[in-house]
């Protein structure tokens, strides 16, 4: 049974209690009589207990189960009368039991909120942390990157073949950061090593990890790694991991106590799992030297790799890549377009051939003029060099 099923069961189970705790304070199986035959019964000495209402009496006779209940006649000295001869009483209001049955709602309304919270908390940690059987892409779909994807062969069979690479004393790499500007493919490439590898694959980011719940960012750390052990082999990837990871801060301010917590949590995990366990952790952050040096030194984040923005060749291979559907004008030299499209990521690149195309769509042309390559750079904010086309 689903998690969601089981709590939603849970609170109907609840509110039923609570109404049949409900039922019962306003609804009681008492039989009627009189009062005239009641204070027969008092001034007989059979009434043992009375419990006095605003409206009622509730009462019981000696050696009789049953409750029976009359009319308060509320004249004084009552209660002082049944006292002096040995009845045990008890008085309550309307007022009182309303209190009752409003705490009685108040602690239902908490124990739901409390249940759908614990709910909710743990739905979102699935939805973040969620596993990826397949990702479908493969380091043929990335455009460049050559010399780090032979790197990344090489790291694949050691993966792959922990015991081979063992016993020629070889231990199998923790964690790789990928370092560089945004939009050049990281994440692209985290997902197409794990393909590569036919692994597991878990994608998460910095902000995931933050709470203003002191120490929940820790806490989902420990679960991050708990669901990976359970899924292995795997491979962890944390987007923009120097939210996370930044120097540890000893200012004393909340902010840095909580973030003392995550990298700490994050120092326990990485040290808590053997090489050779199968689970490789991939940070990415535009800035490696943000990152606290206990966390990425050797045998936790063993590799470093820089990914900068697309070289000359990488950006042909994008122009071939981003327009294999719609054709360039044949006064486009593409060569020139490439070295045109220096210091612009990927993701710059790609947006900005987008655009070209779809602009050369809406004018109904069969192929991309340099005039829709010129606009597209002004309405995407990707700057081209005009002097190199």
């Amino acid at each position: 049974m689903k998690t969601k099923n089981k709590i939603i069961i849970c609170i109907i189970i609840f509110a039923i209690l609570i109404g049949i705790v409900i039922f019962s304070i306003f609804n009681n199986n008492s039989e009627y009589m009189s009062f005239k035959d009641f204070y027969s019964e008092f001034e007989n000495g059979k009434i043992s207990d009375v419990f006095i209402k605003d409206d009622k009496l509730e009462f019981k006779i000696i050696d009789d189960n049953k409750t029976y209940y009359t009319e308060n006649p509320n004249y004084d000295d009552f209660e002082k009368e049944l006292l002096l001869n040995n009845v045990s009483i008890e008085t309550s209001s309307t007022e009182d039991t309303l209190n009752i049955v409003f705490n009685l709602l108040l602690f239902a309304i908490i124990i739901c909120f409390i249940i759908l919270f614990a709910y909710k908390y743990y739905e979102t940690n699935n939805k973040i942390f969620k596993i990826v059987k397949h990702t479908n892409v493969k380091f043929d779909d990335i455009a460049g990157m050559s010399n780090i994807k032979k790197d990344m062969k090489q790291i694949i069979d050691i993966l792959n073949n922990p015991k081979k690479y063992k016993s020629q004393g070889i231990r199998q790499i923790k964690g790789i950061i990928l370092e560089g500007p945004p939009g050049n493919g990281k994440t692209l490439f985290a997902k197409a090593l794990a393909e590569e590898m036919n692994i597991n694959f878990i994608a998460t980011k910095g902000a995931d990890f933050q709470s203003p719940v002191m120490s929940m960012g820790a806490q989902k750390i420990k679960q991050l790694f708990k669901k990976a052990k359970k899924h292995k082999p795997c491979i962890i990837f944390i987007d923009e991991f120097d939210s996370i990871g930044e120097r540890r801060n000893y200012a004393g301010t909340g902010v840095d106590k909580e973030n003392n917590r995550i990298v700490t949590a994050m120092l326990n995990e990485m040290d808590g799992f053997e090489t050779g366990e199968g689970i490789l952790v991939i940070g990415a952050t535009n800035s490696i030297r943000s990152l606290d040096p206990a966390l990425i030194r050797p045998g936790r984040f063993d590799l470093k790799y820089n990914i900068p923005n697309p070289d000359f060749e990488t950006r042909v291979k994008l122009i071939d890549l981003y327009t294999k559907n719609k054709k360039l004008s044949e006064k486009i030299n593409k060569q020139k377009l490439a070295d045109s499209l220096e210091n612009l990521s990927c993701s710059s690149i790609e947006t900005l051939l987008n655009e070209a195309t779809l602009e050369a769509m809406s004018e109904n042309k069969e192929t991309i003029s340099i005039e829709n390559i010129i606009n597209a750079s002004k309405k995407t904010n990707c700057r081209i060099n005009l002097d190199k086309i």
